[in-house]
């Protein structure tokens, strides 16, 4: 039965740092996995731009050359140093393949390049610079982009290609990188996370403990750890004075008990003292009578007062009656009174000057 309370608290305490634990690591995930799609999807644009700016510009040179020249499928068929083919191939990563009048190869690529029927019309087309493109155009496992540019005068075409799935296969393999650096970061962030929460709530560990075995031993005299100045430190501080309020409080009903017990003694005692001289009454004279009712009447008076007193100051309603000065000669007289009345004695009360204490 002892253990069930320290089980619930473990339990407690090991929820509350798998929650720590969860949305630190969730957190670090999610803005893990932002930053590296935003990353991925800005060097995937970049290069892939990059690459389509490279090819446009190998097209844009090829209209250059046989609008401004009238070349033929011959010259772009050799690799003379200094030609035009070889002016081609010196502007970007690049293969060539040139198309007679009617479409026939007459150099091939390497890879060769697929000619369609735009292709063919293509080279028989009389407009120098005429070009038709092809986005994506597969050759085995690789994917090229393709370019058709017209000779002009129906003399043949030269076809142009860029390979682009070597760099999809990098951007995959970067892509895939990415991938397993965001899982180590998560995982990462997740023992830092268990960490950080078993070293935040070690000390809630230690104010729990405080707290199940005030509960379980009904001590309010057990230290209370308190380290710190942030939360936890405030709530352990905060737990300290509470307890030591407690303390204070039960003092001060352990005292009122002792004095209720003490001031009701007497008055008891003298009624007792009273009635037990009721029964013979009869044989006192009149003024012995009148002056044993009138101190019944004064008993019952004085006890009525102080149970209310003592009600009240159960109920705590003392504390906010408002302090003020009281007049102490007038306090001493009304219990020499009283010392009189019950003991029948003469006790004489001085006064030096007007003193007053505050009080309720």
């Amino acid at each position: 039965m002892r253990l069930r309370p320290r089980l619930r608290r473990v339990s407690s305490l090991r929820s509350l740092r798998a929650t720590f634990t969860v949305s630190f690591a969730a957190v670090a995930a999610a803005v893990t996995v932002v930053v590296g799609v935003l990353s991925y999807s800005a060097a995937a644009r970049l290069v892939r731009v990059d690459q389509q700016t490279v090819f446009a510009a190998v097209v844009r040179d090829l209209q250059g050359q046989v609008r401004e020249r009238e070349l033929s499928p011959g010259d772009y068929a050799s690799s003379d140093q200094g030609g035009p083919r070889d002016e081609l191939m010196g502007s970007g990563r690049t293969d060539i393949q040139v198309l007679g009048p009617g479409g026939e190869l007459v150099d091939k690529g390497s890879p060769a390049l697929p000619v369609r029927a735009r292709d063919r019309g293509t080279a028989g087309d009389a407009v120098a610079g005429r070009t038709v493109e092809h986005d994506a155009v597969a050759l085995g496992d690789d994917r090229y982009r393709v370019a058709t540019v017209a000779l002009g005068g129906g003399r043949g075409a030269v076809q142009v290609a860029q390979e682009f799935s070597d760099t999809e296969d990098l951007l995959r393999e970067l892509q895939q990188r990415t991938v397993l650096l965001e899982a180590a970061v998560v995982v990462s962030a997740g023992l830092f996370g268990w960490w950080l929460a078993r070293r935040i709530t070690r000390r809630l560990v230690r104010l729990a403990g405080a707290a199940e075995d005030v509960a379980r031993t009904g001590r309010l005299s057990i230290p209370v750890p308190v380290t710190g100045r942030d939360e936890v430190g405030r709530l352990g501080r905060s737990f300290d004075r509470m307890l030591v309020r407690l303390a204070q409080s039960e003092e001060d009903q352990r005292r009122l008990v002792q004095d209720a017990g003490h001031e009701l003694r007497t008055p008891l005692t003298s009624l007792r003292t009273n009635i037990s001289l009721l029964r013979r009454i009869d044989e006192f004279p009149a003024s012995v009578r009148e002056e044993l009712v009138a101190d019944l009447a004064q008993e019952a008076r004085e006890l009525t007062d102080l149970v209310n007193e003592l009600v009240d100051l159960a109920a705590g309603q003392s504390s906010t009656e408002p302090v003020q000065r009281v007049a102490l000669a007038d306090v001493v007289e009304d219990v020499a009174v009283v010392a009189r009345r019950r003991t029948g004695r003469e006790v004489v009360v001085r006064v030096h000057g007007d003193t007053t204490v505050a009080g309720r």
